[in-house]
C-alpha cells in the first residue's frame, strides 16, 4: 500500500513519466475530452457519475503526488447562458487546495478556446476527465521541480 493520497495506477504511471513543465488537465464533466485531448496525454477517465469524482478531489490527490509550478483556469464568457457575474465558486476550493500543497501564486485565467489550445499542447502528460458537474471546474497544472532537500526530508518522514 503506498503512503501518499493519491493511489491510482494509471495517474502514478502518467506523473511518474512526466517531469518538470510537464502539465496536467483536470477538468470537469462537460469537458469536450474526444475534441480536445493533447497528442502526448494520457486520458484518464474518473467520471464514474455525475458529482463522482469531483474535481477537487482528483486535484487533492494529484497535488499530494507532485509539485505544482503554474495553475491555469478558464476564464468565464461574458456573455450568453454560460456567462457568470462572479467568480466560479470552484476557484475558492482550487486555491485553498493548491494553497495548502504550498502554491502560492494567482490562478491564471485562459479564455475558453486558449484554454482548449493549452490543454491539447504537446506537453500534457496526463488529462483527467473528472464527473464534475460544478461550472468552469477545470484547471491546467505544469508540473515544478522537487528539489534535492524536498525529497530527502520527505523520505526521512516517511
Amino acid at each position: 500500500m503506498l503512503r501518499s493520497k493519491l493511489l491510482h495506477p494509471e495517474i502514478l504511471e502518467a506523473l511518474a513519466r512526466a517531469g518538470h513543465s510537464s502539465k496536467i488537465l483536470i477538468a470537469d464533466g462537460n469537458y469536450p475530452f474526444s475534441t480536445q485531448l493533447g497528442p502526448n496525454a494520457r486520458h484518464v477517465a474518473l467520471n464514474l457519475m455525475p458529482g463522482l469524482v469531483s474535481a477537487t478531489q482528483a486535484l487533492e490527490a494529484v497535488v499530494s503526488a507532485v509539485p505544482v509550478e503554474d495553475a491555469i483556469i478558464m476564464q468565464p464568457v461574458s456573455s450568453g447562458p454560460y456567462a457568470l457575474k462572479d467568480d466560479p465558486p470552484i476557484w475558492g476550493d482550487f486555491r485553498s487546495i493548491l494553497g495548502a500543497a504550498g502554491y502560492e501564486r494567482p490562478l491564471n485565467k485562459l479564455e475558453r478556446f486558449a484554454f482548449f489550445d493549452a490543454a491539447r499542447d504537446n506537453n500534457v502528460a496526463l488529462t483527467i476527465a473528472t464527473g464534475e458537474q460544478r461550472l468552469y471546474a477545470n484547471i491546467l497544472l505544469q508540473i515544478g521541480v522537487v528539489f534535492p532537500n524536498e525529497f530527502a526530508s520527505h523520505q526521512k518522514a516517511n
